[in-house]
């Protein structure tokens, strides 16, 4: 500030004293002190002001924070709640997959052909004679008949879920040769949970009343059909001859038990009982080259229950050559044990009587007896057993 600036301001500071200095009184002691009370008593007001300031706006927002409903009732409130306020209950969180209590997968027993052969297999113990002479324990099996002793398998697999767990299945034909005949088995396989393959059993296998398997499926619900046989063509058997039915098989979870079809084959309803029975070989007086002729009648007795097409007789041999009587009108047919004559239908519970005459020629051994049998034949010349085939033969007395 310049010099003239501060006279200037001084002098009205001056003028400003000489106006109003008149009218101003001092407030003296009993003011002064007045002032002071009134001074102390405003300071501790506000400082008690503060403090409760300081205590109550922490309680009361925490009280704000954590409000709760009055449970005191209310007037009724008619206005409609934001969903934020319904009363659903929260949706809770999706649990977390146990990997310790998971069930593990089946494993898949689906075994080919080749994978069967290739294998080291332990099978069920064979039925009847078979386990004097095939394998069970540590067995590869063979496509083709290598040995008595070693199982081959018969056909392809076929597959299915057997126990319902969801997996498949195998199941096969295998068989072993004992003596002229086979024993069979229809086999379940699978795989371990190390991939190995197992047996897991025995579907069915042949056995005394029940000598043949032919064939077999699996259903779409897992039980198997197997095609079975009273008897096994073999030897002088025909193909024609076994009966045969389809049996059904299912998984109890142990073993496989029949569930479905025949349990036993029962009386063959095609066969019927004959009985022969004859008189004596009477043998003539040799003619003038030392030739002989001998006679015989013979009793056929169809007992029933079934009709013959045709009567067939055998073991001529023992006799001789034909040479007359109702042997004149013989077709020759293909018998069981060589050739027979073949003549008329018999109806269940009829009889006929026959007479025979042949060329006679003695045995050369003399225990040698001369015999005669009849067979049942259908109209497609194929022979047929008999109910009782005992009473189906008889021995000549020879006579003259």
């Amino acid at each position: 500030m310049t010099e003239l600036e501060d006279i200037l301001v001084s002098g009205e500071f001056a003028a400003f004293r000489e106006a109003y200095a008149p009218a101003v009184h001092p407030a003296g002691t009993t003011a002064v002190r007045e002032t002071v009370r009134r001074r102390r008593r405003r300071t501790a007001v506000v400082t008690a002001a503060a403090v409760v300031l300081a205590v109550a706006i922490p309680v009361g927002a925490n009280a704000a924070l954590n409000r709760r409903p009055d449970p005191r009732p209310g007037p009724a409130q008619t206005a409609t709640p934001s969903p934020s306020e319904t009363t659903a209950s929260p949706t809770p969180p999706p649990p977390t997959p146990s990997t310790a209590s998971a069930t593990p997968a089946a494993p898949d027993g689906r075994i080919s052909r080749s994978q069967l052969l290739a294998a080291r297999l332990d099978l069920p113990t064979w039925p009847g004679y078979a386990p004097k002479t095939c394998v069970s324990d540590n067995v590869r099996l063979r496509s083709a008949a290598e040995s008595d002793s070693v199982p081959r398998l018969l056909a392809d697999p076929r597959y299915g879920d057997l126990d319902g767990d969801g997996a498949t299945e195998t199941v096969a034909l295998v068989a072993c040769r004992y003596g002229e005949a086979l024993a069979k088995q229809v086999l379940a396989f699978d795989r371990d949970g190390a991939g190995r393959i197992v047996t897991m059993g025995r579907v069915v296998g042949t056995h005394e009343g029940m000598d043949d398997i032919t064939d077999f499926s699996v259903q779409d619900d897992g039980k198997i059909r197997a095609y079975v046989a009273d008897i096994q063509p073999c030897c002088s058997v025909p193909e024609w001859s076994p009966q045969r039915q389809w049996r059904t098989y299912a998984w109890t979870g142990e073993r496989f038990t029949q569930t479905a079809g025949p349990t036993k084959f029962g009386v063959d309803p095609r066969l019927t009982d004959l009985s022969l029975t004859a008189g004596d070989l009477v043998v003539g007086q040799p003619d003038t080259k030392g030739n002989r002729t001998a006679t015989v009648t013979l009793t056929v007795v169809n007992k029933g229950p079934v009709d013959v097409p045709l009567l067939g007789f055998s073991d001529f041999f023992t006799i001789g050559e034909p040479a007359g009587g109702d042997l004149s009108r013989c077709r020759t047919v293909r018998s069981d044990g060589g050739d027979a004559c073949v003549l008329d239908a018999l109806a269940a519970g009829k009889r006929k009587t026959y007479t025979f005459t042949f060329r006679y020629d003695p045995p050369e051994m003399a225990d040698i007896r001369p015999t005669l049998r009849v067979i049942h034949y259908d109209p497609q010349e194929r022979w047929w057993g008999d109910l009782k085939f005992k009473d189906n033969y008889v021995e000549l007395r020879t006579a003259g």
